[in-house]
């Protein structure tokens, strides 16, 4: 049986790594329907990438006649 308050305690625990057990995050796109890592993309296209703008739409307002 697990003791609760010991899980609590190691899931509220901080936890660090060094540099050293670290893995680097791959990072995907979606490129002409479908998605490709932006590791295998050419010099051009990861520098599109790196360009890209994101925005984050608002709702409409209602409207009210």
């Amino acid at each position: 049986m697990t003791d609760l308050s010991q899980a609590t305690h190691l899931a509220n625990a901080a936890v660090t790594l060094s540099d050293a057990e670290r893995q680097p995050c791959e990072i995907w796109t979606r490129v002409m329907g479908y998605h490709r890592p932006v590791s295998s993309f050419n010099t051009g296209k990861k520098g599109e990438f790196h360009e890209r703008k994101y925005f984050r739409e608002s709702r409409a307002a209602a409207c009210h006649s």
